[in-house]
């Protein structure tokens, strides 16, 4: 049963999301199969594709194709192409990241590189397949994951945060540019997330420091503004926070971030 006829109109029947087995990216998943969306799941991790995939199927009666990619390969058109070969996809969630935290001199380059490729290569390869066959639709979405950390520079995770810069600068462009075809662009800025990485990295008593919000919530909130664009601050703490770092001077702005990140991870 299509749940929201109007939203699978413009962006069913099949979504995409890219980095679909924890966390945000799976809450995109289940909410986008609540709506009746097919899915198509993207991920390294095989074993939990298919647990998750078969969840889905269950518990929302939707058709789930998973497929393990490493969206760093370098032939990533190749198979993303393949993946998308025969469906009608109208929505693709870029969710996945690579990020080590660690300062600049003490992370090894291939971490910088997969960075790099993960957060900055993935999109720009995904966006540059499926945006001609939204076009051609006259219809459909793109949603980029952001980060805060991408506002300014930020202390330890140097690398990082640049990309998540170049993800909003992307994004941003790619709404201009696109809107008159049919086609919404939305970049959603998250903050600090109760994710399995977010918990693994950050010490379980500093987690409450920074409020992080729950990935339901960070993707419920995306979804709604999904064709409002260009740009979604997740939570009113955090677009609270964007107004005042951008009311600042640039380097209060940059040592306010590396500050707090230090408090959380040296």
């Amino acid at each position: 049963m299509i749940v929201d006829p109007q939203f699978h109109a413009r962006y069913g029947p099949t979504a995409v999301v890219a980095g679909a087995t924890e966390g945000i990216g799976r809450a995109f998943a289940h909410q986008l199969a609540e709506k009746g969306l097919d899915l198509i799941l993207l991920a390294r991790r095989t074993e939990l594709l298919e647990a998750e995939a078969h969840l889905l199927r269950r518990r929302h009666g939707v058709r789930v194709t998973p497929i393990a990619m490493d969206l760093g390969a370098p032939d990533l058109e190749a198979r993303f192409t393949a993946a998308i070969d025969g469906h009608d996809v109208g929505l693709l969630v870029y969710n996945a990241c690579y990020s080590k935290i660690g300062t600049f001199l003490d992370t090894d380059l291939a971490a910088k590189q997969a960075t790099l490729d993960v957060n900055c290569r993935g999109p720009v390869v995904l966006c540059s397949t499926l945006a001609p066959r939204l076009v051609a639709r006259g219809r459909g979405g793109l949603l980029l994951m952001s980060s805060m950390s991408g506002l300014q520079g930020t202390a330890m995770v140097a690398t990082y945060a640049a990309t998540k810069a170049f993800d909003t600068v992307f994004g941003e462009g790619l709404w201009v540019e696109l809107r008159p075809h049919g086609v919404d662009v939305l970049v959603c800025v998250a903050g600090a997330t109760s994710t399995p990485n977010f918990e693994a990295q950050t010490p379980e008593e500093k987690r409450s420091q920074v409020f992080p919000m729950s990935p339901e919530d960070v993707a419920t909130g995306a979804l709604a503004r999904l064709g409002d664009g260009p740009t979604h601050y997740a939570g009113p703490l955090n677009l609270a926070l964007a107004t005042a770092l951008r009311a600042v001077p640039r380097a209060s702005a940059v040592r306010f971030m590396a500050k707090n990140t230090r408090k959380l991870y040296e």
